[in-house]
């Protein structure tokens, strides 16, 4: 490693997201600062740091400018990180709201931070709640759709019929696949290198395949070859564009859906996404945190 890069490396906090009750979540670096690094050095510490986000933020104006990256690419927007950053903030400074400048939205997150108990160290419970950017969906088109289906090993019959194909988009363009079963899901295997190219050509940041055990509790998986990592334990952009597409589908949700991801990985993480009956709204998707 470039050895310029050992000082940044070490301002970054290293925070799961989304965990379940203490367990689990998404690791996400966090990088404070007074002004954003060069994006080749945001690159390479993103690489060196080795989760599947890194979110950099530097004060600017009364809110914060904030790129995410990821091993192998700059992402637009980053869920699990930016709860990452809510809770890194609150952390740093108190509880509060936050406005954060992403490339192409203005978004903001809220943070709160639980007193630490005798015993808890540099723990203690966190919690983040963002608002993404605006939602959008439309159906898969077919030759996208059949791509899919061979890189995951998938066949229509695997499908919910109930949630055709889709593409997304909360902040990030997502393909979801409903599938018709846990074992289906569970099932989930792909070759990384197909499924990053599969993923640049539709510029697809992630692919949500999620089974409806209820109307409100989805289980996930996130496939994140586009960044150079093979599954993501916890997508919070992958989750607004899920409940932005089940709002269009007019999805009996009720105003929101709770969804377990990373199970399969050993990583359990809880997400809850809510949002009102406006077409194209923001969704709030909020959840736990804790340091590593």
């Amino acid at each position: 490693m470039n050895a310029n890069l050992h000082p940044q490396l070490e301002q970054v906090l290293r925070i799961a997201a989304f965990d379940d009750a203490g367990q689990g979540g998404n690791p996400a670096g966090v990088w404070i600062g007074a002004s954003l690094p060069p994006a080749a050095e945001m690159q390479a510490l993103a690489h060196a740091v080795g989760f599947s986000e890194t979110a950099f933020a530097a004060r600017e104006g009364e809110g914060w400018r904030v790129r995410y990256f990821s091993p192998e690419s700059e992402v637009p927007f980053c869920g699990h990180a930016t709860i990452a950053l809510g809770a890194a903030l609150a952390r740093q400074g108190g509880d509060g709201r936050f406005a954060l400048q992403l490339n192409a939205a203005a978004i903001t997150v809220e943070g709160h931070c639980e007193a630490r108990g005798e015993g808890e160290g540099e723990g203690g419970r966190m919690f983040a709640a963002l608002q993404s950017p605006p939602t959008r969906s439309r159906p898969a088109p077919e030759a996208m759709l059949e791509q899919a289906l061979a890189l995951f090993g998938y066949s229509r019959a695997d499908l919910d019929p109930r949630l055709p194909p889709a593409l997304a988009h909360g902040g990030a363009d997502h393909l979801v696949l409903a599938l018709n079963s846990r074992a289906r899901l569970a099932a989930m295997a792909y070759d990384l290198q197909a499924g990053r190219a599969f993923m640049l050509e539709h510029g697809l940041v992630t692919v949500v395949l999620a089974w409806a055990e209820t109307a409100q509790l989805f289980h996930a998986r996130n496939p994140f070859a586009s960044g150079g990592v093979y599954e993501d334990a916890a997508t919070g952009a992958g989750t607004a564009a899920l409940a932005g597409y089940l709002r269009d589908l007019g999805w009996p949700h009720g105003g929101r859906i709770d969804v377990v991801q990373g199970e399969d990985m050993g990583m359990r993480s809880r997400l809850r996404a809510e949002f009102g009956p406006e077409q194209g709204g923001s969704i709030r998707v909020s959840g736990s945190a804790r340091m590593m």
